[in-house]
């Protein structure tokens, strides 16, 4: 929870089932140094809700015996908490905290929702987390793939982030059709991420601070790069979009990794004093990205990315930013195209990079208010509630 997806995807739906009347026991593995920084600013976010957190400490190394360590540890802070306040229902997202939930349905026999926010195993081995030709690493593949269809056929009700991967989820064997399903997109604090609250001195004054001229024409990256994040096809493109449209500089609003960031775009002939680097806290991101003209990411288009609806795409959307784009990723070619939203590449190639810097180049015209409501009727925080609340009712109030 002292992670930021924690704080912006975790918690406000919490908060918003307490309101429901339902009480909430938040067990959570956490890394020292964070939780150092930021418990206080999580205990404050709970303050005033029907949350009772219990943190226990995230275990690194050595692989594999630290997970099965931590696989120990929530065990028996879980059966603590059965054992104390009789719980009605286990939540848990893929991978290690599902084998957790599975063996509380299995051992308390209580009721198990299975919020699959990404296809665990096979992300591990498509993010190179897993070497599969290492007999260890395969072994460990095929025991979650077979944990992942066993978590299916023993769900009480199923949550995924994607209509992509809702239909994926309904072919798997074990799916039941009489078991309640939700699609619920990772949602944006529409109230943060709202351009008309942004003060204007203080943006003119924000841009002076990063050099920013009144031509200048500003694409703006929000974000860590590599991992999934595809840094290398990213510099080319803005490369030729540098070319096509000389005013163009580049935003990145990242936390770190800020050299590595020069490095990569000095790589592809993009000038250091074209990039302009900038770490940020949460509250500070939206004023950042208010200087935007165009917002991009790519993201590794493979199997388990169906499965991902990444949150920075709600956030630029709020801000009424279009977005340049990769296809194959979640629902976000669809929603780009329903709202009219920005420019979808197909293929990470030398013709589509020239192609979508032409479109930008020529002034296509997309509506910043067009591009909000888009959000709110997709990435809204309210609606993602209302159907955790919907669940939640189908499985323990029927």
């Amino acid at each position: 929870m002292t992670d930021p997806l924690g704080q912006s995807q975790v918690i406000p739906y919490l908060q918003g089932i307490t309101k429901a009347g339902y009480d909430i026991f938040l067990l959570s593995c956490e890394k020292k140094r964070v939780f150092g920084q930021n418990k206080a600013a999580v205990e404050k976010l709970l303050t005033g809700y029907s949350i009772k957190w219990i943190p226990i400490s995230y275990t690194k190394n050595p692989p594999v015996l630290s997970t099965l360590l931590d696989i120990a540890k929530l065990r028996k802070a879980a059966k603590k908490i059965h054992r104390e306040y009789k719980i009605d229902m286990v939540h848990t997202r893929p991978g290690v905290p599902a084998l957790v939930g599975l063996w509380m349905k299995r051992t308390m026999g209580i009721k198990f929702l299975n919020d699959i926010r990404e296809f665990y195993a096979d992300s591990r081995v498509e993010g190179g987390m897993w070497n599969t030709k290492v007999p260890v690493y395969k072994m460990i593949y095929n025991f979650f793939k077979r944990k992942e269809e066993e978590a299916v056929e023993k769900s009480d009700g199923i949550v995924c982030l994607t209509y992509a991967a809702q239909e994926i989820i309904q072919q798997w064997p074990g799916y039941k059709k009489e078991i309640p399903l939700e699609v619920i997109p990772c949602s944006v604090d529409l109230e943060l991420f709202d351009p008309a609250g942004i003060n204007a001195v203080e943006k003119e004054a924000l841009k002076k601070e990063l050099n920013i001229g009144s031509d200048d024409f500003i694409v703006s990256y929000l974000g860590s790069i590599g991992g999934w994040y595809l840094t290398d096809e990213l510099m080319q493109f803005c490369k030729i979009l540098s070319d096509r449209l000389p005013a163009t500089k580049l935003l990145f609003i990242s936390p770190h990794r800020h050299d590595q960031i020069i490095i990569a775009a000095t790589k592809y002939g993009i000038s250091a004093d074209k990039v302009i680097t900038k770490k940020a806290t949460r509250k500070e991101v939206p004023k950042l990205l208010s200087l935007s003209d165009y917002s991009v990411f790519f993201i590794k288009p493979c199997y388990s990315k169906l499965s991902s609806s990444p949150t920075k795409h709600g956030e630029i959307m709020a801000m009424g930013i279009p977005l340049i784009t990769n296809s194959g990723v979640g629902d976000v070619e669809t929603i780009v195209e329903k709202y009219d939203s920005g420019i979808v590449i197909q293929e990470f190639n030398g013709e589509e990079f020239a192609a979508a810097a032409g479109k930008v180049a020529s002034g296509i015209g997309f509506k910043a208010e067009r591009i909000r409501q888009g959000a709110k009727e997709f990435y809204s925080l309210e609606s993602a509630v209302k159907k955790y609340i919907t669940i939640y009712d189908s499985i323990l109030r029927q």
